[in-house]
């Protein structure tokens, strides 16, 4: 069967073929007035004032990113549940940022693994561009109050698309239907664990493109939404980038190096207890 298949399908092209060779063929040649001309490049090629002029603006910019802010111990990759140490370092860095504005009333950060566009940081000097190569969209960060069972919610959102959170410890599991879901969850606060109050009030900090993204499938017909439900909703005037280039100037100026850092922050549950 796939035989015939193959004469027929050779057959028809190789009829189209002729079909348009004897139109072709018959269609009298016009002139069009196209010219085709070769340039050597080379250093005999003047450069161009008003290129080189244009070009000015933008040259302390590009030398800007070869400033080393920092140093890291380690090497920072994207993978997994929780998008790696990759993710820890992004979202511990949202955390830090966000109380120095907010105050430690903010519990919890959260960002898009997809988001997060180079897969790993090498160890050693971390560059402006390292952060720039990470994160080159112009994601701002924004507060929501949420109720404790608006953060149950949220979190459990964060865990199914495998997202980046700081401030909370989830222990997971996969379900007959071979998806993720919470077993257990707690903040943690001061250093200590903290369970959820379904009826309190929690502040977190995530990005506005998370607020804002219109789901794309029925699978993900609720998504995020839950945080356009919150009790209050304001930007802190700060992009994810610039948060966490001066997070890191911080632990510079601190005497820190970045390390890496994978702190059981999801644990997947098995018949031993819960595991990494």
């Amino acid at each position: 069967m796939w035989l015939k298949a193959a004469v027929l399908a050779g057959f028809c092209a190789c009829s189209f073929s002729i079909a348009f060779a004897q139109t072709a063929a018959r269609a009298p040649a016009k002139d069009l007035g196209a010219r085709v001309t070769e340039t050597q490049i080379d250093g005999t090629i003047k450069d161009d004032a008003a290129v080189d002029k244009m070009l000015d603006a933008y040259s302390p910019k590009v030398h800007e990113l070869s400033t080393v802010i920092g140093a890291l111990k380690g090497e920072l990759r994207k993978g997994g549940v929780g998008s790696g140490s990759l993710g820890n370092f992004v979202t511990d860095g949202m955390l830090a940022e966000a109380r120095k504005k907010l105050g430690n009333s903010v519990v919890l950060a959260v960002t898009n693994g997809g988001g997060l566009r180079k897969s790993a940081i090498s160890e050693g000097e971390i560059h402006l561009s390292d952060i720039w190569e990470l994160m080159p969209f112009e994601n701002a960060l924004v507060q929501f109050d949420l109720s404790g069972e608006q953060l149950l919610n949220l979190l459990t959102q964060v865990l199914v698309h495998r997202d980046a959170q700081s401030g909370a410890r989830i222990v997971y599991r996969t379900n007959a239907e071979n998806k993720l879901e919470i077993a257990s969850v707690h903040l943690v606060v001061n250093g200590q664990p903290q369970e959820i109050d379904p009826k309190a009030t929690y502040t977190v900090v995530t990005i506005d493109y998370l607020w804002k993204r219109q789901s794309t499938t029925p699978a993900d017909e609720d998504g995020y939404s839950v945080l356009g439900n919150a009790k209050k909703i304001e930007p802190l005037g700060l992009t994810l980038r610039d948060a966490i280039i001066q997070y890191v100037k911080d632990e510079t100026a601190a005497g820190r190096s970045i390390k890496t850092n994978l702190d059981g922050r999801f644990k997947q549950e098995d018949t031993d207890g819960a595991r990494p």
